[in-house]
């Protein structure tokens, strides 16, 4: 397992400065967005993922009632989460977000490995890369915390690793909560029976949960989508839910990964119309800001081409 501190590529930097220039004009700024959610649609169609059908499908369902199963109505949204994300000018907050998440996830994965296998497979291939490191460090935490859940599908991956231990999926956000509530209903119907996963709308700056409580806290995929004043207050948060000598782990971007350092301007500039924070992300040294939250030095493992996993004991 190979331990990385080193900063940023400071190549990514150069050109992020210029594509800022370029998305600080508001219509690029828009067409860049558009087209970069219809390259992720014609994406999914060309796999066979038939994404605006899924949607409406879902969009079809009671979801209102899903709604009022998992919403808190006293959670006040942080600044940050109330810009648009992903090409959505509602960002995180919406039902067609909610019910486009799964899809997109499978296109946005599809071309991580240029290997044979089926493009599809690349978003369960990502999620196994990540489980199959964090695995060798925890062999079978018994309470883990899910951080930026989403609709679930985090969640249930980590329930097939870990099939005995107790799951909290929390997320800022209820709709997303809602199809995770749906999910479970519909396609893990044991786990909404014996209560073995459970859903928390919050904020994961100030957690509603007791001191010292998980063993285990899994972030996939949310850091680089903080402003990194939010990613620090989050990283204390989660060393005080842990226990002592509990673990945190995250999957996210590379920030040292090749691709992003020779990543065509055109493309970075669609990626950053939907990625309101990916500078702060890449500029943000974790491993250090790990240790003054409290934990040891991180193990940081490239699991894909272009994603980390990060790995760290808490003192």
């Amino acid at each position: 397992m190979t331990v990385t501190t080193s900063a940023p590529n400071p190549k990514i930097g150069l050109v992020s400065r210029l594509v800022n220039g370029i998305l600080a004009i508001a219509p690029i700024f828009n067409i860049a967005k558009q087209r970069a959610r219809k390259m992720m649609i014609e994406r999914a169609e060309s796999m066979g993922v038939n994404w605006l059908q899924i949607a409406a499908d879902l969009q079809k369902q009671d979801l209102e009632v899903e709604l009022a199963q998992v919403k808190n109505p006293h959670l006040q949204y942080p600044e940050y989460y109330l810009k648009p994300f992903h090409a959505y000018e509602e960002g995180n907050l919406g039902w067609l977000p909610a019910t486009e998440v799964e899809v997109a996830a499978y296109a946005v994965h599809s071309r991580i490995w240029k290997d044979d296998k089926p493009p599809v497979e690349g978003d369960a291939r990502l999620r196994q890369s990540y489980l199959d490191i964090v695995k060798e460090k925890l062999p079978q935490p018994q309470d883990i915390l899910d951080i930026g859940c989403s609709v679930g599908m985090s969640t249930f991956s980590l329930h097939k690793a870990y099939p005995s231990a107790k799951i909290t999926g929390l997320d800022l956000s209820p709709h997303f909560l809602a199809i995770a509530n749906y999910n479970t209903r519909t396609k893990h119907p044991e786990l909404a029976k014996n209560g073995q996963v459970q859903w928390i709308h919050g904020a994961a700056e100030q957690m509603e949960l007791p001191d010292h409580s998980v063993d285990f806290v899994s972030c996939f995929l949310i850091f680089h989508e903080l402003p990194q004043e939010a990613s620090r207050q989050i990283l204390r948060e989660i060393r005080r839910v842990l226990r002592p000598s509990g673990y945190f782990a995250m999957m996210d971007m590379n920030p040292n990964s090749d691709i992003y350092a020779k990543m065509p301007p055109y493309i970075l500039t669609l990626l950053k119309s939907t990625e309101p924070y990916l500078d702060q992300y890449f500029s943000f040294d974790l491993a250090s800001e790990l240790v003054a939250a409290g934990f040891d030095t991180p193990t940081i493992t490239p699991n894909t081409p272009r994603h980390r996993t990060v790995i760290a004991k808490a003192k």
